[in-house]
């Protein structure tokens, strides 16, 4: 199948990365946003924890345990029944977003409890010695030492839930990955397979470029 260079373009490439970019920016909402909430439940009913709660910790644990060791298209093949529940059909940008966040929150989860175990346990035993509640330990002590490992914990995760847009084109949800697979390597176009590579790999050097950016003025 021949495509002149307007139509791969303006017909294929341009509305592809819309596409991509429609589910960056909301697998990375909804990823970010429940992630950061289990990741403060983690550090907070861990051993040693503020309010420790070995029960909940464990469990919780062991779901992102679980979800974080399933391959992204065998989770996301796996959620298509609960997908057509919420969604009523498991082909799209929508439906993807929603196996994205289910895969990429645990992610974004554990590498915040990264970034909130390396604050400087002194300084938490400080905040409560002086009485300060629970809250405002985690925002002002927890959270606000952090935020320079956050930003560099979430460009990394960022670019993972790019990398997951990508693969959700296999089974219908549209993008760059979808164009890669149906125009350039099904019909053998090695222009439109290479011009999505390229694109990615642009759009993965300028989130990172942004997160080391952001990284260096609030360090």
């Amino acid at each position: 199948m021949g495509f002149t260079l307007e139509t791969i373009v303006w017909k294929i490439i341009v509305p592809g990365i819309g596409q991509t970019l429609y589910m960056l920016a909301l697998g990375f909402v909804f990823s970010v946003a429940i992630g950061f909430a289990l990741s403060i439940v983690l550090i907070l009913t861990a051993p040693g924890g503020l309010k420790p709660l070995p029960a909940v910790y464990r469990a919780l644990d062991i779901v992102i345990n679980v979800l974080r060791s399933v391959p992204f298209i065998i989770l996301m093949i796996t959620l298509m029944p609960l997908t057509r529940i919420v969604f009523g059909t498991v082909i799209g940008s929508n439906a993807a977003i929603f196996s994205m966040s289910v895969a990429c929150a645990p992610l974004v989860a554990r590498l915040l409890e990264s970034s909130f175990r390396e604050v400087d346990p002194g300084l938490i035993e400080a905040a409560r010695s002086f009485g300060a509640p629970t809250w405002r330990i985690v925002t002002s002590v927890i959270i606000g030492e952090s935020v320079p490992s956050i930003v560099s914990q979430v460009t990394l995760a960022t670019v993972s839930i790019l990398g997951c847009s990508a693969m959700a084109g296999v089974v219908g949800a549209g993008g760059l990955g979808a164009i890669a697979l149906t125009y350039g390597y099904q019909n053998f176009n090695d222009a439109i397979m290479y011009s999505t590579v390229a694109i990615l790999v642009v759009l993965v050097m300028i989130i990172q470029n942004v997160g080391n950016h952001i990284y260096r003025k609030i360090k």
